[in-house]
């Protein structure tokens, strides 16, 4: 009697167990099909691609993507991303990403350097309360201080580039080619003023002073020593 007890315990049990697992696969599958239904496109690589390629639609393919939120810049369809440029190697399956691109147009892609411009870094000194309120996007003036070997070495200050803009601040001190840590500021030029830049770096102090916005006035680059100064003072008061 005892056995046949047993036997119809277990017998039950192995039919819940049964019922259970199948509930539970329908309710994953009906999830997992929920998932795959939300209805948005991502573009992912075909293949692996190097860093350079300039992407075709062929590079490329369309997937439905299984959450609700996809990746931030990602793409729907291959014809957006055709033409652009990949900055950094893509696996196959791995999602096209805007951050990933450079194109030719005036966003500079995910460089931030609009085709035609150059971002250019340049130590600063002398510049900390300027530092503590510039931020990307901002605009400055580039001033250089140098000690003349002539007239007993003084020193002249000279406003190179005006209405600069600033792609990015590093308040931390680094080495600089002129000796000692300074911080650094990256700048957005056209190819001439990155020159000017590079040199004002390897050979002068550079200075950076804040403009307004809105302030777009240019005024002449002329060079101003202690005697320019100490003249212009003495005029001005005799007038």
């Amino acid at each position: 009697m005892k056995q046949n007890n047993l036997a119809k315990l277990l017998g039950i049990a192995l039919v819940v167990a049964i019922l259970a697992t199948g509930v539970f696969y329908v309710l994953f599958v009906t999830k997992l099909s929920g998932n795959t239904g939300s209805g948005k496109m991502v573009v992912v690589a075909a293949r692996p691609i190097p860093s350079g390629t300039v992407l075709t639609e062929k590079d490329v393919q369309s997937i439905p993507w299984p959450v609700e939120q996809s990746p931030a810049g990602a793409f729907e369809a291959a014809p957006e991303v055709a033409g652009h440029t990949v900055l950094q190697p893509l696996a196959q399956g791995e999602p096209v990403l805007a951050g990933r691109l450079a194109s030719t147009d005036k966003s500079g892609g995910g460089t931030g350097v609009p085709a035609g411009m150059r971002a250019v870094s340049v130590h600063v000194s002398d510049s900390n309360g300027v530092l503590a309120l510039l931020a990307p996007g901002q605009r400055v003036d580039v001033q250089v201080l140098i000690a003349r070997k002539i007239n007993n070495g003084e020193p002249e200050l000279r406003t190179i580039l005006e209405g600069i803009q600033v792609l990015s601040v590093n308040p931390q001190a680094e080495p600089s080619s002129q000796g000692g840590s300074l911080p650094a500021v990256t700048l957005l030029t056209n190819p001439a003023e990155a020159d000017v830049l590079a040199l004002a770096d390897s050979g002068a102090r550079v200075r950076l002073a804040l403009r307004n916005p809105l302030d777009n006035t240019m005024r002449p680059r002329t060079a101003l020593t202690f005697d320019a100064v100490l003249h212009g003072s003495a005029a001005s008061k005799s007038q």
